[in-house]
């Protein structure tokens, strides 16, 4: 829906999916998508080739970091780096994309209401002491990508770094009983990769339906920030530079 609305309003888009049958999908899915990316998220050797892959077409405007997978995991699955399915996609990809794709001018990253529920200690990431819990699982990866949207904007002054809320919603993720606007759900997302608006152009800041909403607290925390970037290097063997 967010592609849609972009090439409606006459903006070029390149669209990613994580293996070819689903980019003929996707790009059936959406007329006058200009192309799409393959790569599998859960695999850090694949991730840096679908930043590899952008690199090649350009530099971009904007970059929409809507990638994610939901809270219903019932448990811990390993990828081939040995890292749970859920942190995998929905925090390390978007932090190696980050590090990876030549910088555009803005970044939008999705989190979620449930990150207020995340731990903020950020202990144990990786989910090898703890007994699984699919939705606290799911509640650090969205807290982590609050943390990681703000660590940017903090870092790279020049980028609008920012996180959207996009309310629970009836996808596939979200499931038939959502009770949030799904028409809404990916207006904020546009409105912050293009829109001119004072309101839009802004830096670090969490953002519920084209308003500021207030995160937890924890989110401003530049020792939690760094701690976060320290871990994503460590897992991923991939550094972001200031």
């Amino acid at each position: 829906m967010a592609a849609q609305l972009l090439i409606e309003q006459g903006h070029s888009v390149v669209l990613h999916a994580r293996n070819p049958q689903r980019g003929q999908e996707a790009l059936s899915g959406v007329p006058g998508a200009e192309t799409v990316v393959i790569g599998d998220l859960t695999s850090i050797a694949q991730t840096r080739k679908v930043a590899e892959q952008v690199n090649a077409l350009g530099v971009f405007d904007a970059v929409i970091h809507n990638a994610g997978i939901g809270y219903r995991e019932p448990r811990r699955i390993a990828t081939e780096d040995g890292l749970p399915h859920l942190f995998a996609v929905n925090t390390l990809a978007p932090y190696i994309l980050t590090a990876l794709i030549e910088r555009p001018k803005r970044l939008v990253y999705l989190s979620s209401g449930l990150h207020r529920g995340g731990d903020a200690s950020l202990r144990d990431l990786t989910w090898e002491q703890r007994a699984w819990q699919g939705q606290q699982a799911y509640s650090d990866t969205k807290l982590h990508d609050v943390l990681l949207a703000f660590a940017v904007a903090r870092l790279w002054p020049e980028v609008f770094s920012n996180a959207v809320e996009p309310g629970w919603v009836a996808t596939k993720m979200g499931g038939a009983g959502a009770t949030d606007d799904l028409d809404a759900g990916h207006r904020t997302q546009v409105w912050l990769a293009v829109s001119d608006d004072p309101a839009a152009t802004v830096t670090g800041q969490y953002f519920y339906h084209m308003r500021l909403r207030t995160p937890i607290p924890a989110t401003r925390d530049v020792e939690r920030q760094e701690a976060l970037l320290a871990a994503c290097k460590r897992l991923s063997g991939v550094e972001l530079f200031r």
